[in-house]
């Protein structure tokens, strides 16, 4: 199988109801009595497909000893499945968190094929840092992954679930008000400094980067005087094979959330991380379009306030909570006006994307990075059975793909996500630039080698050979609009 040829499954739009997502049909791969009686599972099935369509394993498909994993994945390893897990709670739709974060049913599936490669012996770890205001717990339970771990361990399997983060924030009004200790990662955390092999060498946006919290001189003491220091979770870099399962949908700061982007959840500590750069480009800041006496007043007073929230607890978030409501009305909504970062100018976020792709590659458990190594495997599937469009990653809209993705360079497989939804690759610098050369490689050639293989005709041979009229046509976050859309002819 070629790093850049990329399985592509199309298949009925729609998830199972009844965890704990059991296939539909009779699969000769699995043991008796894992059909459901509750119904078809095209998730289960798109996988397998893309397993197939790619060649893994030929000689004995369509056996009880099929193994596609089986190049990757050998006894007593251990395997991380990393999902999109960011927020369960939509804010306009109770049941949009089918289309906001990775079904369990894909979880499901992908990791009946990671049992199969283990024969009993090894790990399966489901894991992910979600946003700070999010409960792991609602998320395990609301959407029935409780009863897919609970199916594993009833086979003997040592199948768990890991919060990556240290803590948990409460938010009223956009504002943290509060901060809840987690008992973190089982594994610890790994700090690294990529130093000049960081994307952020040479960067302008030194000490002006914004992070998760109002703290800014925080964030900016790993990003400053040549150091780029990010916290990982010890999970990730000790695991022997890690499995992105990203949801196809679009991002206010990178244009789209897949692969390289979903890595955000493996750290530890999400105020290591710059997501824009304040001011404009006039002053090499990304946090506005462009420079205007409102934009100015907004980001002298937001630094402000933020600060006198960081440094009084209790009071200051009060005062920075009522503040943002009063200027909400003159400001505008975050909904409708770009600021923060989120748009196509933003220059930041993508960089802090792929850093955390090198560390997960190359990163080793005492902090150092070797290019002598061989990267782990490093997997992808991607649920695009349902995507998100329009203002992702938090308050989408749901479009019905109908498409699982399986491939063994993430960096690619985002290719052909990008590619059908709509979207040009060269437009988007997270995608983009993950394949420009470094000592570092996160993928290998160009994304122009990228060929893709399905069931749907259509979607077969060079990726530039795919028309746009066979594509999705999924509306970009408004921030993204005419700046990253496929224009042929």
């Amino acid at each position: 199988m070629s790093p850049n040829c990329i399985a592509v499954a199309r298949v009925s739009a729609g998830y199972p109801c009844a965890a704990p997502f059991d296939p539909g049909e009779a699969f000769p791969e699995f043991r008796k009595g894992t059909c459901s009686e509750s119904g078809e599972n095209p998730v289960f099935r798109g996988v397998q497909e893309c397993l197939h369509l790619v060649g893994l394993d030929m000689e004995r498909f369509g056996r009880a000893d099929w193994n596609p994993l089986g190049r990757w994945i050998k006894p007593g390893m251990t395997v991380l499945l990393k999902p999109n897990w960011v927020k369960l709670r939509h804010p306009r739709d109770p049941e949009g968190w089918r289309y906001t974060i990775t079904h369990p049913s894909l979880i499901r599936a992908v990791a009946e094929y990671v049992a199969i490669a283990l024969k009993g012996q090894g790990k399966i770890i489901v894991g992910d840092g979600p946003q700070t205001d999010s409960s792991f717990g609602e998320i395990v339970t609301n959407t029935g992954m409780d009863r897919v771990a609970e199916h594993f361990r009833e086979r003997g399997l040592d199948f768990s679930l890991v919060d990556f983060r240290r803590e948990r924030w409460d938010e009223e009004g956009g504002v943290i008000v509060a901060k809840h200790a987690l008992p973190g990662d089982p594994q610890g955390y790994v700090a690294f400094d990529l130093a000049s092999m960081s994307h952020f060498s040479g960067h302008r946006g030194e000490g002006r980067y914004y992070g998760a919290f109002y703290d800014e001189a925080e964030l900016n003491t790993h990003h400053s005087e040549g150091r780029h220091e990010y916290l990982l979770s010890g999970t990730a870099i000790k695991a022997d094979v890690v499995i992105n399962l990203p949801k196809l949908k679009t991002h206010k700061k990178t244009g789209v959330t897949l692969n390289l982007k979903n890595l955000v959840g493996i750290n530890g500590d999400k105020n290591w991380l710059p997501h824009h750069t304040a001011g404009d480009p006039t002053n090499g800041g990304d946090q506005f379009p462009g420079p205007s006496l409102k934009r100015t007043v907004e980001r002298r007073g937001g630094q402000i306030l933020r600060r006198v929230a960081a440094a009084v607890p209790g009071l200051g978030p009060r005062i920075l909570r009522g503040a943002r409501g009063l200027g909400k009305g003159y400001f505008g909504d975050t909904e409708e006006v770009v600021r923060s970062g989120n748009w196509h100018g933003n220059d930041t976020t993508w960089r802090m994307a792929l850093d955390l792709n090198t560390c997960l590659l190359y990163g080793q458990a005492d902090g150092s990075l070797s290019a002598s190594r061989t990267p782990k495997p490093y997997l992808s599937f991607v649920d695009g059975v349902l995507g998100g469009e329009g203002n992702g990653p938090l308050n989408p809209d749901p479009v019905s793909c109908g498409v699982v993705l399986f491939g063994s360079d993430p960096a690619a497989v985002d290719v052909a996500c990008a590619w059908l939804m709509g979207f040009d690759p060269e437009r988007l610098p997270i995608i983009r630039e993950a394949f420009a050369p470094s000592a570092l490689p996160l993928s290998r050639g160009s994304w122009r080698d990228v060929q893709l293989i399905s069931n749907h005709p259509a979607w077969c041979g060079p990726i530039e050979g795919v028309p746009l009229k066979e594509c999705f046509h999924i509306r970009p976050h408004f921030g993204w609009v005419g700046a990253v859309e496929r224009l042929e002819g």
